[in-house]
């Protein structure tokens, strides 16, 4: 049998969904999710009010812009910030009768809400969703066909008819993602956990950089990196959804200021005296402040407890993987080289980061594998010349 192609194009994926969709709004979500129906074969329309966008999305293969002739959508897919969203909502339900309308807003209640009180009979057509994907970049240019696969979408089918509600189901089915149903209400509620205020405390610690001297952030390290990495987003997106789920995220933030200040309260008698006791004059202890070390141990504890209560992939239960460290050098290939003799010990990389910065002549790559795997992996990668970082 003679082997297949690779240029040759790939069959396109089985579908549940059935074009045209309409996506109205081509930033990041929307031109992400035009692109992927697209990919499959499936006709999608597109809308935007700012020419530019729509322009680029077009550009990019996602789709063509809606025309008077188009055949009517069976579904219509709002992806506008959540200030809006509600307005195109009704707007679309009204101009489209026949479609089932979804918008992807990462705020419910208050879209579902005026949705529901202005729509009428329509409303059974109206499904709330939102992917849990996203990046801190934004707009069309940024846009992954493959940005859903294997996230959670969630469908909020408050008052929607059951068919209505399938029909969004299948749509994130299709695009490789995992429908998940809440009500509008706990989704506000967990987002604002997961996505609203990681999103602000990130940019509140970036925002104490502001003022460093160049010496100071040339010592940045991986951890100040991880942590700021979203603070590069969109603030004028980040406002509206902040203040679309303003209930939710104050509430957060008012706990997090309350375990702020006990934690200020633990460790400020530690600052009182910069120069700290004399622990060569005789007869001199070393003395700490009392309730310092348990302050900051009780928030990390906290913090550890936290952090392994987050699903393993594709939101599986939560894993503990082992993590093999391996130093690797700064030139061309080394990574790729890495990734192929981790490949022939037949190890799989569950997750994966980097930690490397400029100027450094070598980065340490963190390969998350099964704990089965990982004594066997530093052997492999021993005998192919690698220097393992054993912990």
């Amino acid at each position: 049998m003679p082997a297949p192609d690779a240029d040759a194009p790939r069959a396109a994926p089985i579908m549940s969904t059935t074009g045209p969709v309409l996506v109205i709004g081509t930033g990041l979500l929307g031109t992400s999710l035009a692109l992927a129906l697209s990919g499959a074969g499936i006709e999608v329309q597109l809308a935007d009010t700012s020419p530019t966008s729509l322009a680029l999305a077009r550009d990019m293969g996602a789709g063509h812009p809606r025309s008077h002739d188009d055949a009517e959508p069976q579904i219509v897919v709002v992806s506008t910030p959540p200030d809006v969203a509600a307005q195109v909502v009704l707007d679309a339900l009204a101009a489209h009768p026949h479609a089932v309308v979804t918008d992807v807003a990462s705020v419910k209640e208050r879209v579902a809400a005026q949705v529901r009180a202005r729509a009428g009979q329509d409303a059974g057509r109206y499904v709330g969703s939102h992917p849990m994907a996203g990046r801190e970049r934004s707009g069309a240019a940024a846009a992954d066909s493959d940005l859903f696969a294997g996230r959670p979408w969630v469908v909020v089918g408050d008052g929607a008819t059951p068919a209505a509600e399938l029909v969004v189901r299948n749509l994130a089915v299709d695009v490789g993602a995992t429908p998940v149903r809440m009500r509008a209400a706990e989704h506000d509620t967990a987002v604002a956990a997961v996505s609203h205020v990681p999103q602000l405390v990130s940019s509140l610690v970036a925002a104490r950089l502001e003022g460093m001297p160049e010496t100071a952030l040339a010592l940045a390290g991986q951890g100040v990196r991880d942590v700021t990495r979203i603070a590069a987003s969109d603030p004028r997106l980040w406002s509206a959804i902040v203040v679309g789920n303003a209930g939710p995220v104050t509430g957060l933030l008012r706990q997090i200021r309350q375990d702020l200040d006990t934690l200020i309260a633990g460790i400020e008698p530690a600052a009182v005296d910069p120069a700290g006791p004399d622990y060569t004059a005789p007869g001199r202890a070393a003395t700490i402040a009392p309730g310092a070390v348990g302050a900051v141990t009780a928030i990390m504890t906290r913090g550890n407890a936290g952090r392994a209560r987050i699903p393993g992939k594709h939101g599986g239960a939560p894993s503990r993987y082992a993590q093999v460290q391996v130093l690797v050098p700064d030139s061309s290939g080394e990574l790729g080289r890495l990734f192929v003799d981790v490949g022939d010990a037949r190890v799989n990389i569950e997750d994966f980061a980097l930690e490397h910065s400029p100027g450094q002549r070598a980065g340490l790559a963190l390969l998350s594998v099964l704990p089965g795997a990982a004594q066997r992996l530093e052997k492999a990668l021993d005998a192919k010349g690698w220097r393992v970082v054993r912990s």
